[in-house]
């Protein structure tokens, strides 16, 4: 079965797009290695496949990492927040973005809306989630506030 050009994948499998193991893998270099402090994906049209666009090395900011996503077009992104907690201690908490701005295609939208929750399940070890149509939805006090809660 066909959607927006996608193929559905075995069927009636809920399944719209593949992730190949390095995609997996660089999520696990940063959730374990510590080796990235972010990690940007795309999906690309032509192998219906969810890929790494870009990685941020581990001193790179919070403003590099929103520099990188692009303005009109959406991606998927890991973001590992590192930050003292309102109660003092050292802590860490990765961060599952969905990047959908308003100026994207709709077909983009939709293929990425669809496919979201597929790929957020292979990631294990996501603390939070945040879907954001623009950059004031996922601004690092947002993440602060929602890192200090647990």
């Amino acid at each position: 079965m066909e959607f927006l050009g996608f193929t559905l994948m075995g069927g009636n499998s809920p399944a719209w797009i593949d992730v190949p193991e390095r995609s997996k893998s660089a999520f696990m270099e940063l959730k374990r290695r510590k080796v990235h402090r972010y990690v940007i994906f795309k999906i690309d049209d032509s192998t219906e496949e969810v890929v790494v666009e870009k990685t941020g090395a581990p001193g790179e900011s919070y403003d590099d990492f929103t520099a990188s996503l692009p303005v009109d077009d959406c991606r998927y992104a890991v973001y590992d927040l590192d930050f003292v907690s309102d109660d003092n201690c050292r802590k860490s908490k990765i961060f599952f973005i969905s990047w959908s701005p308003d100026d994207s295609r709709i077909r983009a939208k939709t293929i990425y809306a669809v496919s979201r929750n597929q790929f957020r399940h292979e990631l294990d070890g996501v603390h939070f989630e945040i879907q954001a149509t623009d950059p004031d939805d996922m601004d690092l006090e947002v993440l602060r506030v929602r890192a200090n809660r647990t």
